[in-house]
């Protein structure tokens, strides 16, 4: 039996507004003034929890640029191009706290996934320069969840017990709980979001515990909490 913890990228293992706020200037830059403006503004709002209409900052780049009249293919090619400068001055992205010790801590027989509805450009580099890539036994990009989700819980729970860790309820939580995968919500909306999950909390420090209890649980030999064997990573 093998068990598999499912990260999402954006919100969850990598936080703060550079990328969305790149995303909304390539958008800006499409549309003219003002864009980046509402963005951030709609933004401080969600945060605080006062904006409960969109699922994330992508998304509310995407239905501003919409508003200001940016058809599919612009906002594709503005997403596209911030995507491309991820990591670097005009797009900075952060580690969570506390990731790589997480990471590092997960008993070495849980597999360690991370799928992401983004393309392959900058993450694997992001990922590189925090010191974390090989900490991950698998990436997956483009993956079209929430329907994509679907076939990857299916996989991982065709060998053992699954936990999907996402801040995106739709995308990352829904579509593994409903194939009975364990859940854990982490972000902005963790504290008002009304689904049912394993575990929540607003950042993935704060979850740390938690994940790193059910991943003990779940190995194939459970490590004490507090310990430190060569059976983890």
């Amino acid at each position: 039996m093998t068990s598999t913890i499912v990260f999402d990228f954006d919100g969850t293992v990598a936080v703060g507004h550079g990328p969305v706020l790149a995303y909304a200037r390539e958008a800006e830059r499409l549309a003219g003034g003002g864009l980046l403006a509402r963005v951030e503004e709609t933004i401080e709002r969600f945060e605080r929890g006062s904006e409960t209409a969109f699922r994330d900052g992508y998304d509310i780049v995407a239905v501003r640029g919409a508003e200001a009249g940016l058809s599919p293919d612009e906002l594709q090619r503005a997403y596209l191009a911030s995507r491309d400068a991820l990591g670097r001055p005009d797009a900075p992205v952060d580690i969570a706290p506390g990731l790589g010790d997480l990471l590092a801590a997960l008993p070495a027989s849980v597999r360690v996934v991370l799928a992401t509805n983004a393309p392959d450009l900058g993450v694997e580099r992001v990922l590189g320069a925090w010191g974390v890539r090989d900490l991950f036994d698998e990436l997956l990009f483009d993956a079209r969840k929430p329907a994509g989700m679907e076939r990857i819980i299916r996989r991982a729970l065709a060998d053992g017990p699954v936990l999907s860790v996402g801040d995106i309820v739709e995308n990352d939580l829904a579509p593994a709980a409903a194939l009975g995968a364990d859940t854990a919500l982490v972000g902005a909306t963790a504290q008002t979001s009304p689904a049912e999950v394993t575990m929540r909390a607003a950042s993935l420090a704060d979850l740390a515990d938690p994940i790193l209890a059910w991943a003990r649980a779940h190995a194939d030999r459970p490590v004490p909490p507090g310990t430190n064997t060569p059976s983890e990573r």
